[in-house]
C-alpha cells in the first residue's frame, strides 16, 4: 500500500488550544502517551474546535490494543462487536478511545505479545478479530487494526478525519480536511458510491453534518446521495430510529428535512407520510411539519429539551389525527380512532425505522390527550394535570397553537391552571360546548335502612 504524506499543521498556525479540550480527554491522551502510544484527538472534536464551535464530545484515536488500553486504565470498560472500544469512564463524561483502523480488509490484529512464560497476556483474544461484510457490501465486523494514516482513510468524510497529536499538538491531515472545512464541503473519502454501500447510514450523516455546518455536499458525493437513497433500508430498523432522532434533535431539523426530501432519503424511510406530504389537503399544502421542525430547532437551540414522543408527534401528528378523523368516519370509536391510527402508522414503520413500544405508546397518550384539551375545565381537570403526558401534551398544543392560530384561548386556560392549581373562568365560546348549560348532576335515592 502506497504512503500518502500528511499535511502537519504546527500549533502556532491552527486554533485549537488545551484549554478548550476537556481535562478527562487531556488525562487519557498523557496516560496513553506516557506508556508509550500514539494518542490522538480525531473526529468531530478536531472539526468543531477548528470551526469554533463546542464539541458534543471528544474521541481518541490510538495504536495500543483495546485489552491494552484496558490494562492501562482501571476506570475502562471495553463495548461493542462491529469494532471493539474502550470507554474510559470518569464521574460526569466517557472518553471513547478506539484503535487505529486498517484501511485492507484482509490485514489481522497483530498477535500480543506474550506474558511470562510463553502464555498469551491474560485478558487477551484467543483470535485475531476478523473483517465481515454482507453480500451487499455492508460492513458487518470491523477489528481490523492498523496505522494513523490507514485510520484516516477509513473515516466517512474528509472534515472528520483531521486528528490532533498530544505529543506536539500539532493537526495531521491526510485527506485535505482543512481545505474541505475551509471551503465548507461534504466529501466522502474515497469513491462515495463504495462508502455508501458499506454503511448505508452515512448518507444520514452526510445530510445531518452539511445541515448543522451549514456545509454544501461535493457534487460526486450528492450524485451518489441519489442513486443510492433507496438502499438506506438495508441498515437494521433500530439503528434507523436512533439516525432520525440524531437528525432531527440537531438543532438544524428543518434543514435536515429538505435536504432529505431532496436527495429522497426521506421517502424512503417514511413512504406513506411522504406520500401524503405530497398531497394537497383541499387546496393548500401540508407545510406544518417544517413549521413544527422550525419550533423544535428553536426549542434545541435554547437549550429546551425536547424528547422523543414530542418529536415525532409534532413530526406525525397532523397526518395521524387526520387518519383518525377518516377511521371515526369509517365506524372506529372516537376514543379508539386515535389509537388505532398511531398503531397502524407504527406497523407500518417497524420494518423501517423501529420506534420503540413505550415511545410509540407515549406519542399515541400526548395525541389521544388533544381531544380532552379542549374541553375547558370538563370533568375532573386535576386528573388530566396528573397524567405523566401533560407536559408534552401541552408542548405539543402550544406548538400546534403557534402553528395554526387555533387554540390560543384553551392553551393560555390550562397553562394558567397548571401554575396555579386553581380553575380560572372559562370565556364564552372557548373550548367544546362550554356555552351550553351544565347538565344537574342526579341525586342517587338512598334504599330504606332495614329495621333495626
Amino acid at each position: 500500500m502506497s504512503t500518502r504524506t500528511p499535511v502537519i499543521i504546527p500549533r502556532a498556525d491552527h486554533p485549537i488550544s488545551r484549554s478548550l479540550v476537556s481535562p478527562n480527554a487531556l488525562r487519557v491522551l498523557y496516560r496513553l502517551k506516557d506508556n508509550g502510544h500514539l494518542a490522538f484527538l480525531v473526529g468531530g472534536c478536531v472539526r468543531d474546535l477548528l470551526l469554533g464551535r463546542e464539541p458534543k464530545d471528544f474521541d481518541v484515536a490510538t495504536d495500543a490494543t483495546p485489552n491494552q488500553v484496558k490494562r492501562i486504565f482501571r476506570n475502562c470498560r471495553l463495548v461493542g462487536r462491529r469494532f471493539r472500544l474502550a470507554h474510559i469512564h470518569f464521574q460526569d463524561e466517557i472518553i471513547e478511545v478506539a484503535t487505529f483502523r486498517a484501511l485492507a480488509a484482509g490485514e489481522e490484529e497483530p498477535e500480543p505479545a506474550p506474558a511470562p512464560g510463553g502464555e498469551p497476556a491474560a485478558g487477551e483474544r484467543p483470535r485475531p478479530p476478523r473483517h465481515l461484510v454482507s453480500d451487499e457490501g455492508v460492513v458487518l465486523r470491523d477489528n481490523v487494526f492498523g496505522t494513523p494514516e490507514e485510520d484516516a482513510l477509513r473515516r466517512d468524510f474528509t472534515v472528520n478525519a483531521l486528528s490532533y497529536n498530544i505529543a506536539d499538538f500539532a493537526i495531521i491531515d491526510y485527506v485535505g480536511g482543512m481545505e474541505d472545512l475551509r471551503r465548507g464541503v461534504i466529501r466522502t473519502i474515497g469513491a462515495p458510491l463504495v462508502r455508501f454501500t458499506e454503511d448505508p447510514v452515512r448518507m444520514l450523516r452526510a445530510v445531518r453534518f452539511a445541515a448543522l455546518l451549514g456545509f454544501t455536499v461535493e457534487k460526486e458525493t450528492w450524485n451518489a446521495l441519489l442513486e443510492l437513497a433507496p438502499t438506506i433500508t438495508r441498515a437494521t430498523a433500530p439503528r434507523l430510529y436512533e439516525e432520525v432522532l440524531k437528525l432531527f434533535l440537531s438543532g438544524e431539523g428543518e434543514r435536515v428535512f429538505q435536504l432529505m426530501r431532496q436527495t429522497g432519503l426521506f421517502g424512503h424511510l417514511f413512504p406513506r407520510f411522504s406520500a401524503w406530504l405530497d398531497r394537497e389537503s383541499d387546496g393548500f399544502p401540508h407545510t406544518q411539519l417544517g413549521k413544527a421542525l422550525e419550533w423544535v430547532d428553536g426549542q434545541v437551540g435554547s437549550g429546551e429539551p425536547v424528547s422523543p414522543p414530542l418529536l415525532l408527534a409534532l413530526m406525525f401528528g397532523e397526518f395521524l389525527e387526520e387518519r383518525a378523523e377518516e377511521l371515526a368516519a369509517a365506524g372506529v370509536p372516537p376514543q379508539e380512532s386515535v389509537s388505532a391510527a398511531v398503531a397502524e402508522f407504527l406497523g407500518e414503520q417497524a420494518p423501517l425505522v423501529a420506534v420503540p413500544h413505550r415511545i410509540g405508546l407515549a406519542v399515541r397518550e400526548m395525541l389521544a390527550l388533544q381531544h380532552r384539551l379542549r374541553k375547558i375545565p370538563g370533568k375532573r381537570p386535576q386528573a388530566v394535570l396528573a397524567r405523566n403526558c401533560f407536559a408534552e401534551a401541552i408542548a405539543y398544543l402550544r406548538c400546534r397553537s403557534l402553528l395554526t392560530g387555533e387554540g390560543m384561548k384553551v392553551l393560555d386556560w390550562w397553562e394558567r391552571y397548571g401554575r396555579e392549581s386553581v380553575m380560572p373562568a372559562v370565556e364564552a365560546g372557548v373550548g367544546e360546548g362550554e356555552g351550553a348549560p351544565r347538565r344537574r348532576r342526579r341525586r342517587r335515592r338512598r334504599g330504606k335502612k332495614p329495621p333495626p
